[in-house]
């Protein structure tokens, strides 16, 4: 049986946690997901539970994956913080456990595999939704997720040109100085979404900020913002005439305001296009619906897990 669990903290798993590998394994496990074959992969929809009196909640995402011998959840507590406040809006720790013995053999700060998961996901979408030629990159938003985005989207792709809008311009400067390469700030979501390629949409808003008549027919839009089904990022026009695919289909008809509120018709998971059981419509506008799963933390924990052993 296994001993004691070891502590990975942020800094560790920010190490060897890299792009290169995590992509790969994320794409496989994406795949698996849209068998629902339980002998590969177990997951449900993750459990909420409301933190009133802070106006946050606390998530609960298990995923197991038999083959992989990968048991795992992730604990995600997520707060609505007021404009400028220092207060974090979301913490989150991992488990990895025995899958044999139930014992955890890994506890690891879960920030930076939110991040960078999330960001290898939407940049998985990209690569199989977006157009073939990609030069304009937009970005709304400027937190955490917008820092992993733009990292895991450099790393996959060469942009022309890449644009930040972020409610608080400030912010959206602190982002343009903070990395590597230049990136344009624009003061209004219509300038920085116009005529771009790829809209990654990573806001804190309850209301559509992204208008269907700003994005040009053809582009991509990695939706992550919105995980709850009365918050929304994007317009019912830009929902009603995109491609919509998302990670989960039980996830979106359970969390998406976007999706919920808009009527709008699922087309595929993203998983289903990996294993080419559904097409790519490249040439038309899509919207990929990330709202993160359960398995991408298990996957990215035991890939965290695995590099650390081998340094012992």
């Amino acid at each position: 049986m296994a001993g004691q669990p070891v502590f990975l903290s942020e800094d560790v798993v920010s190490r060897l946690l890299r792009y290169e590998d995590l992509i790969p394994r994320l794409e496989v496990a994406l795949g698996k997901f849209s068998l629902r074959d339980s002998s590969q992969l177990v997951q449900p929809v993750r459990s909420l539970m409301p933190v009133q009196d802070h106006n946050g909640f606390l998530g609960m995402m298990p995923a197991y994956m038999p083959l992989e011998g990968i048991l795992c959840t992730k604990m995600l507590a997520c707060y609505r913080r007021e404009p400028g406040s220092n207060l974090p809006s979301i913490q989150a720790t991992v488990l990895l456990f025995d899958p044999e013995y139930g014992s955890v053999t890994a506890i690891m700060g879960g920030l930076e595999i939110t991040n960078k998961r999330t960001a290898a996901v939407s940049a998985i979408s990209a690569k199989l939704l977006g157009p073939a030629k990609s030069e304009i990159l937009c970005i709304l938003g400027s937190g955490q997720q917008a820092f992993s985005h733009y990292e895991a989207f450099m790393h996959l792709f060469s942009f022309k040109e890449v644009r930040v809008w972020s409610r608080r311009l400030e912010m959206a400067k602190r982002f343009a100085a903070s990395v590597q390469g230049p990136v344009t700030v624009c003061s209004s979501v219509k300038e920085a979404a116009d005529g771009a390629d790829v809209i990654i949409t990573v806001t804190n808003a309850s209301e559509p900020v992204l208008l269907g008549e700003w994005v040009k027919p053809g582009a991509h839009v990695a939706a992550v913002g919105a995980c709850r089904p009365d918050w929304r990022e994007l317009d019912d026009v830009l929902m009603k005439n995109a491609v919509i695919y998302v990670d989960s289909r039980e996830g979106a008809a359970a969390e998406s305001g976007d999706i919920i509120l808009s009527g709008a018709e699922v087309f595929a998971e993203i998983g289903d296009v990996i294993n080419g059981t559904s097409p790519a419509h490249r040439e038309k506008t899509t919207v990929f619906k990330s709202l993160g799963m359960g398995i991408q933390d298990a996957v990215s924990a035991k890939l965290v897990f695995d590099k650390w052993k081998s340094n012992q």
